[in-house]
């Protein structure tokens, strides 16, 4: 539910900042007036609190060393999400990246 939560808060900040303009020195404290102002920001903002409220109440059934690396799981979502919905690529380094993400967690979680 955690994972699940930030992978689609990320989805709406995305959304959210591909309606803002580039940010630079001069067009900074507008930006974060339009970050206040732009729903699916606000909405994204939403799905990252409504995710750590589900990692906090995970914390009180299962130890932080398997959480905490099963929460890494939300970098391999993103990049899947960034590749399908807003058509970003992937290089083979970053493949490798998430596969040893992956693996990681695998081994983390794993028990006899």
């Amino acid at each position: 539910m955690s994972v699940l939560a930030s992978v689609t808060g990320q989805f709406f900040l995305k959304l959210g900042a591909l309606k803002l303009d580039r940010v630079n020195l001069g067009n900074a404290v507008n930006l974060v007036l339009g970050i206040i102002t732009t729903p699916e920001l606000l909405t994204g903002l939403a799905f990252y609190g409504l995710g750590a409220v589900a990692y906090i109440l995970l914390l009180t059934r299962v130890n932080l060393s398997v959480a905490g690396p099963s929460a890494s799981l939300v970098y391999v979502f993103s990049v899947l999400l960034g590749y399908f919905i807003f058509k970003e690529s992937i290089p083979s380094i970053r493949l490798i990246g998430l596969s040893l993400i992956v693996g990681g967690v695998i081994l983390v979680v794993w028990q006899k």
